[in-house]
């Protein structure tokens, strides 16, 4: 990653534009980084993250609840259905 202070990027911005297409470019302000330039791509990957990451978790849910209704099923398969003979109408 590059690294310029923020006079360095007024100074040589159009500069940093292109370099940004190749690497992160890190904008500092008194030692600290402040600020990056990312590419296009870069940003396009870093906004559809959640997005996948949302999807996946969609997908663990869905696993997860067929599991318990496996379970379910073979508990009921098993041992018959507890409401039958439970239920208080």
């Amino acid at each position: 990653m590059l690294n310029v202070t923020s006079a360095e990027a007024q100074n040589r911005f159009g500069q940093l534009l292109g370099s940004a297409q190749r690497e992160p470019v890190a904008i500092t302000q008194r030692g600290r980084p402040a600020a990056y330039i990312i590419s296009r791509q870069e940003i396009n990957e870093l906004q559809e993250a959640p997005r996948a990451r949302g999807e996946e978790r969609i997908q663990q849910q869905r696993h997860w609840a067929d599991a318990c209704a496996d379970g379910w099923n073979a508990v009921q398969a098993q041992w018959g259905s507890f409401a039958d003979e439970h239920s208080p109408l």
